[in-house]
């Protein structure tokens, strides 16, 4: 099996981008966007965690097999928390029986 050699050079790259996103994610809290500050959060959150899995965890040079398993994780996730946010934002519809 060849392994793909990544330069430091990648590695230090993608470091320092790790870096500025979480400077500006520590800008972006401390700022009042009205209802964008959770999407720029998310956003950011992303695409740091996107930059983790692709490089640090060598997905980026894996066997579509893996890149598979992990995009099946994310949807999952994302499928979990649409049914929350489902529950979530139709409490309000019932009014509950008192008495």
């Amino acid at each position: 099996m060849s392994e793909n050699i990544t330069s430091p050079k990648v590695y230090i790259t993608i470091f320092l981008a790790l870096m500025v996103l979480t400077v500006i994610t520590i800008l972006v809290a401390f700022q009042d966007l009205g209802p964008f500050n959770d999407i720029a959060a998310l956003g950011i959150a992303i695409t740091k965690a996107s930059l983790v899995v692709l490089y640090f965890m060598h997905v980026r040079h894996s066997t579509p097999f893996t890149k598979v398993v992990v995009v099946s994780g994310f949807v999952w996730l994302a499928f979990l928390i649409a049914l929350t946010l489902a529950d979530y934002f139709t409490r309000g519809w019932i009014r509950p029986q008192i008495g």
